[in-house]
């Protein structure tokens, strides 16, 4: 078979169970192999008619809901997989740039950064709650009042380019080195503009003395995880060796953030004493939610990648 049908068996099996996939793939070249020879055996090109077979067969996803025995329906089935489509597209981004505007905005304009965090996070929420309710309510709506939306038809044109059971995305990869890098950047930047004094001068948010060993060994662990995904994505999975080299780094970054923290060796000793709020109890509530939330991405990272392991295993 072509990579026409590879793409097409490919994105099929992408929503399947991992137990199911090789029989569902056997099934399906199979399937596809006689309706083409069907086809060609009555005089068409076999290009042609691998394209027609396939666009019968229609939406990849449609078909692997049929195979798992899965039900695409919402209020009705019409309009499930574009409802789930554009929820998940809003929900991935909306919720996190409206959280850390507000955050953003509650930290310098409402001039209280001990709660900038809890603001950013419940506007978050709120925001995603908000758009789940309104997106299933329209995409009800529309299904309820048999409204058409004039879509075109699936064709194969629509099948993604990959070809294979990747589970590691491109753009994933891309937005974990991003985060990353700008991580690296918040580091080095806030020692050269970090909060403003009032009097037109800026203090770095992190202890200067820092520098001379832990801001440098955690910059180079960041480094490290920049390479852990990028070698991540060339093995197109997770690996249980990728699986360990992601939890030391992990616990290489986590560990050395906690004892400074409890310490009081994180934050910049001036900047406590020029910020009030920072002395009268400010200072306990920053490490408790830098310690909090470093100590959840550290074990959920570290969980996360051991569960798609396993799965890639199967």
């Amino acid at each position: 078979m072509s990579s026409l049908t590879d793409r097409y068996v490919a994105a099929t099996l992408r929503p399947v169970p991992p137990p199911r996939r090789q029989e569902i793939a056997d099934e399906l070249r199979a399937s596809i192999a006689d309706m083409v020879d069907g086809r060609t055996a009555a005089g068409q090109d076999a290009e042609s008619a691998e394209r027609e077979v396939l666009n019968e067969l229609g939406d990849p996803e449609r078909l692997a809901a049929r195979y798992s025995d899965r039900t695409l329906q919402l209020i009705g089935p019409r309009y499930f997989l574009i409802w789930w489509r554009v929820l998940r597209l809003l929900v991935t981004y909306i919720p996190a740039v409206a959280g850390v505007v507000a955050g953003v905005a509650k930290a310098t304009v409402g001039g209280e950064p001990g709660g900038a965090i809890g603001v950013g996070v419940s506007v978050a929420i709120q925001t995603a709650v908000q758009i789940a309710f309104w997106v299933t309510l329209c995409f009800a709506v529309l299904e309820r009042t048999d409204v058409s939306l004039g879509l075109p038809e699936w064709t194969v044109d629509r099948l993604p380019e990959e070809t294979g059971d990747r589970q590691i995305s491109q753009p994933d990869s891309w937005a974990s080195v991003a985060f990353l890098l700008g991580t690296v950047g918040l580091l080095v930047g806030q020692h050269f503009r970090g909060w403003t004094a009032g009097d037109g001068s800026w203090l770095p948010v992190l202890d200067p003395a820092l520098w001379s060993f832990w801001l440098p060994a955690l910059i180079v662990v960041l480094l490290a995880t920049v390479g852990l995904e990028v070698a991540k994505y060339r093995a197109r999975r997770w690996t249980w060796p990728l699986v360990a080299v992601n939890a030391l780094l992990n616990l290489a970054f986590a560990a050395p953030v906690l004892w400074l923290l409890s310490t009081d060796r994180l934050l910049n000793p001036e900047l406590v004493e020029r910020f009030a709020w920072l002395r009268e109890g400010g200072v306990d509530d920053v490490t408790r939610i830098v310690a909090v939330a470093t100590v959840v991405i550290a074990v959920w990272d570290i969980v996360d990648s051991a569960v798609k392991a396993r799965r890639a295993a199967r």
